[in-house]
């Protein structure tokens, strides 16, 4: 299992805009057509990663929790799936509905989404505010498989709350770690 971190996309960056097909309901959706009032969280995941299935359900409760607030959440799949079938949007599909996805499960076919997002690992988790301007990026929480720690979704739920309470979102953030981007050969 290789640890790779998330390279930290610089605070205050515009969410790059993107219009991918959606795994689940097979719809073209965009950033623009999906972002919340309050705030939007992207969230690059994939099927086969044991960092992901580690903290799945810990992701549908806070997006459950969250999304009656104004908060939108956004999960991307940019894996090589010729490299990685168990990530086709075939099984991205089953994995949506096997986890009870409240979001959309995205498929970034060419790469490019990850690219702009400079996503390194699933998962990577990003925070941007109601216009869209990126102010948390980095781990859920300080669980990983095999540490003992619980998934509580504790550093992404701050980050949450501070925008809730108008508040500014905590610095330093924890980079994530996970599995690496499984990128294809150009």
């Amino acid at each position: 299992m290789s640890k790779t971190a998330s390279n930290m996309l610089p605070l205050g960056t515009k969410a790059p805009n993107f219009r991918l097909v959606d795994a689940i309901s097979n719809r073209m959706m965009s950033l623009e057509d999906l972002k919340g009032e309050k705030g939007t969280v992207v969230m690059f995941i994939c099927n086969h990663c044991p960092f992901v299935k580690h903290i799945n359900d810990e992701i549908v409760r806070i997006a459950n929790d969250y999304r009656v607030s104004g908060f939108s959440f956004i999960a991307i799949m940019s894996n090589n799936v010729e490299e990685y079938p168990d990530d086709h949007p075939d099984h991205m599909w089953k994995s949506a509905r096997k986890n009870h996805y409240p979001f959309p499960y995205l498929y970034d076919q060419t790469q490019e989404v990850a690219k702009a997002y400079d996503a390194a690992c699933t998962p990577d988790f990003y925070l941007f505010d109601a216009e869209l301007i990126l102010i948390y990026r980095g781990q859920l929480d300080d669980s990983r498989p095999g540490n003992g720690i619980p998934v509580n979704g504790r550093d992404l739920r701050e980050a949450l709350d501070a925008v809730l309470g108008n508040r500014k979102v905590y610095e330093p953030q924890k980079p994530s770690i996970g599995c690496n981007i499984k990128w294809k050969n150009n």
